[in-house]
This record gives C-alpha cells, structure tokens and sequence, in this order.
C-alpha cells in the first residue's frame, strides 16, 4: 500500500478525491486529509507518506510555499488545481503530474500508475525547476524536464538545437548528439519554450534561433542548423524569421 496524503482546504473536493481512490486506486491508503498547508507541515513530518496530493491554491499558504518550508521532500508528488494557465505551465515545465478539477477518474489512474513507475532520483530537480519558474518568473531557467518512456531527462534549454513533431510525441535534438522521444505534443513543446531563443518556423518545426547557421531562399526556404540537418521554413513564416534574424531591417 502507498501512504497518502490529501491536502486542500476544499472539504468537497477533499471528498471527491477520497471516493476516488477507494473506488479505482485499492493500491492507495489515505492516511490523513489536511485543509490546510499548516496542518500539512506537521502531518508530513509525522506520517512521512509517500504520495502528496496538493492543492495549488490554498489561503495563507499555498502548495509551492508549502514545498518550500519542508526541510526535505522524500514523497511523490500530484498537484491538484482549478484551472490556472500560468501555475499549470510551470508544472508542465517541470514535468511533474497535476489534476484539474473537479478531478477525472481516467486522470487520476493515469497519474496514480504514473507514481509507482516513477523513480524518486529526480524529485528534487524538478522541484527545483518548478520553484524557480514559479517564485522569479522573469528569471529564465536553464534547464527543462523532459518525460520519456524510460524516464525524466533533465537538459540544458541551451543544448536543444530543434524539435520536430512525431504524432503525440516530440523529438528532441541536442548538441551532444543524441535525440531524445518526449511524451509532449509539439504545441505544448512550444508553449513551454515561450519566452526562450526558439520559434516554430514550420508546422512540424521548432529551432533554437541560436543554432542556425544559414538560412537558404526559397518559396519559404530552409535553415541549417549547427548538426548539420536542414529544417523547412513554411511561406507563412518566413517573414517572422526574417524579423529575428534581421530586426535592424524591418
């Protein structure tokens, strides 16, 4: 049996998700319900479960300053959250699970098989990414969490030369060489690059604009980039390239 912990100071949804798992996880044991990140603190402390459900949004403390006052985090980890575009992007970013609620059953179990398959190892990277994103949003992080089938791989944003779209997943293309098959969509892939040196330049194509080493013309051309592979520019993006590669002249 996993020890749980629910934390929300929703009694209802606290509830719901309690009815949940006793209806579709039997590998869970909820050991105690917190309604607050106060009584979460000591409950942790005490009970030292191994899987934290915990609710973002939270009055006088919430679920990120929560993770910052403990003194160590040995639990697994599901976020559990309203609709909230910027707290979900920065978990995506970290590649740690949430659920939105009111909560699905098919989500839950999808996460909760997630959990036992997950190593611990990379717990406290990806906290770390997630933090950052959250507490110095203006600040850019420097490396991403990358969920594979085998695992996490946690890259420097600055070794990813492009990503190219393969169906439901993407491929990843670093500097080192190697290609890395990640579980993400190609939009949510350029969602979480906003705001880096990377723009999608073709439906199936994003590039690090750092990695470009030529540009060749064309109906919409195409770029070389430093591996040595070529990417098609679709015609209806040409002209945004043209703007981050030459600003003086537009």
């Amino acid at each position: 049996m996993i020890t749980t912990l629910i934390v929300d100071d929703e009694r209802h949804s606290c509830e719901a998700l309690q009815i949940l798992i006793k209806d579709c996880c039997p590998e869970l044991s909820v050991a105690a319900v917190c309604y607050s990140g106060e009584e979460a603190l000591q409950k942790i402390a005490s009970l030292h479960p191994q899987l934290v459900f915990l609710d973002i949004e939270m009055p006088n403390m919430n679920g990120f300053q929560l993770l910052e006052q403990l003194p160590k985090i040995d639990f697994e980890l599901i976020f559990t959250t309203s609709y909230d575009q910027y707290a979900i992007k920065a978990i995506k970013f970290s590649a740690l699970d949430y659920l939105l609620k009111p909560v699905d059953r098919e989500e839950l179990e999808k996460a909760v098989q997630k959990v036992q398959k997950k190593m611990n190892a990379t717990l406290s990277q990806q906290l770390e990414i997630l933090l950052q994103k959250v507490n110095h949003p203006s600040i850019p992080v420097q490396r991403i969490a990358l969920p594979t089938m085998q695992g996490l791989e946690l890259v420097p944003i600055s070794s990813i030369i492009s990503c190219s779209s393969n169906s439901n997943y993407t491929e990843f293309f670093l500097t080192d060489k190697r290609k890395i098959l990640v579980s993400r969509t190609l939009k949510e892939t350029e969602q979480m690059l906003e705001g880096y040196a990377f723009m999608r330049v073709h439906h199936s194509h994003i590039i690090n604009l750092n990695e470009i080493t030529k540009y060749i013309k064309g109906e919409g051309g195409y770029i070389i980039m430093t591996d040595g592979s070529t990417v098609d520019v679709s015609r209806s993006r040409k002209e945004a390239l043209m703007q981050k590669l030459q600003p003086s002249k537009f």
